[in-house]
């Protein structure tokens, strides 16, 4: 006899907004926002998600919505789900469950995806110094494949994943995270630098009550204003997994997460259509909505057995996870490389950041003799299935980092060649753009003026 299909556990209307959906919908990391389903391990159930932001941003011709997009929103998820075995006993604290992602795609009727940039004094990006305004992409499907008419000339296919996968943490651990987050913030403006530049955008975000959403906690009460004060916003990746944006996380693949309560808790949402490693312009992937159908098991004392913690509690760990079968098959890439080296000439020492950062510029400076802007080359190298890595760590004073980007997804030839390069047509239209009205230095194009 055939297996049933999927149990529905969380349907979606993408017509209404989060807080209107049938089955509650949260935006925060707390251990007593109370599970809305249980599912058994072993159990194929499916799970569906609004995008990031419940739906804010429009399939339309202007960038106003990221522009003014309030970031206190972040992430809108389905969950939780409290794990229980067969015999009806929950996953425990100390427990590792293994969560095996078996299908995902987006919402039939609802193809479409989208690229931003932020505004810098609105949480910015990766190269926020030299890209500070709001800019948009849309992208739209085509079964595996996605185009964007803002960014012309290219078509790949997607490596689909949730950006965010993660359990509830335990009221030990969500203290852990806001007393290390709120002293970051407190002390790092004076202390920290990253890339000279990055440290303007926000260290950390604290926990606020504002657009809280807490499933099925009712607003206005005692208990939602106590938990909306302490729940750690969704946005960095911790323990627990959460917004990791592991793009490998695909049909397929299997992730091991710690559990920290009783039933584990588990959660997700963030769905992205494909994503280049890095995630650069942070609201970088092709967003969308999205369904994951999934089975999990429970490893009885998994956490003590094979997650070793790196820290002062054995609550200090990360997921291990496995990559599945199912990804596009690239044959040809060009790389580039970045070295600890800052557009100023500045040595830096071993810092990736610093040499991933580079590895970006000169991507973006090459693909523009193709006929890009450099906005419409970030924006793609953001979400474009583009491998990054960390090639040198150890011989100082420059770490190397590089960003191989298959030359197939382009519809010309992008390799260097002898006898120059290939058309010099400016790609338009171009991505959606707003002003930039912010008050933060830009960096300025250093890049050494090259023969018209």
């Amino acid at each position: 006899m055939a297996p049933l299909t999927p149990r529905l556990v969380v349907p979606i209307d993408v017509k209404k907004k989060p807080w209107e959906q049938k089955v509650h919908l949260h935006n925060r990391w707390h251990p007593d926002i109370p599970p809305v389903a249980d599912v058994t391990e072993g159990e194929l159930f499916r799970v569906e998600m609004v995008d990031w932001t419940g739906g804010r941003v429009s399939d339309d011709n202007s960038a106003d919505d990221i522009k003014f997009l309030d970031l206190t929103i972040t992430h809108y998820l389905s969950g939780p789900f409290r794990v229980i075995d067969a015999e009806g006993i929950p996953a425990s604290p100390g427990d590792l469950l293994a969560v095996e992602i078996c299908n995902l795609g987006p919402l039939p009727g609802d193809e479409w995806g989208y690229t931003a940039i932020f505004e810098r004094e609105n949480g910015g990006g990766f190269l926020t110094d030299h890209f500070p305004s709001a800019r948009k992409a849309i992208w739209y499907f085509e079964g595996i494949y996605a185009y964007s008419p803002q960014i012309p000339g290219v078509r790949f296919p997607g490596l689909t994943h949730p950006g965010i996968v993660g359990t509830a943490p335990s009221a030990e651990l969500l203290n852990i995270w806001n007393e290390r987050e709120r002293q970051l913030t407190e002390t790092g403006h004076e202390s920290l630098k990253l890339c000279e530049v990055l440290h303007q955008r926000p260290l950390a975000n604290l926990p606020t009550p504002e657009n809280c959403l807490l499933g099925k906690v009712q607003e206005g009460t005692a208990e939602w204003q106590k938990i909306a004060n302490e729940a750690a916003r969704t946005i960095p990746g911790r323990e627990n997994g959460g917004n990791c944006d592991i793009k490998n996380l695909s049909r397929g693949s299997k992730v091991y997460l710690p559990v920290f309560v009783d039933g584990a808790n588990l959660s997700t949402g963030d769905m992205h259509f494909s994503q280049g490693d890095g995630e650069v312009s942070f609201c970088g992937a092709i967003e969308m909505s999205g369904f994951l159908e999934l089975k999990c098991e429970i490893i009885r004392g998994g956490m003590k057995e094979y997650l070793t913690p790196v820290g002062p509690t054995p609550l200090h760990v990360n997921p291990i996870f496995e990559i599945g079968p199912v990804e596009p098959r690239f044959s040809e890439w060009l790389v580039f490389e970045g070295i600890s080296v800052d557009e100023s000439g500045k040595q830096h020492f071993l810092d990736a950041s610093v040499a991933y950062k580079r590895a970006i510029l000169n991507a973006i400076e090459y693909l523009s003799r193709f006929g890009y802007s450099k906005e419409q080359v970030y924006l793609l190298l953001s979400c474009c299935p583009c491998e990054g890595r960390i090639s040198g760590i150890v011989d100082a004073p420059n770490a190397v980092a590089t960003l191989a980007i298959p030359t197939s997804i382009f519809d010309q030839d992008i390799r260097p060649k002898r006898l120059g390069h290939g058309p010099k047509l400016r790609r338009v239209p171009d991505v959606l753009r707003c002003t930039y009205d912010g008050h933060l230095p830009v960096t300025q194009d250093q890049s050494y003026a090259r023969a018209p």
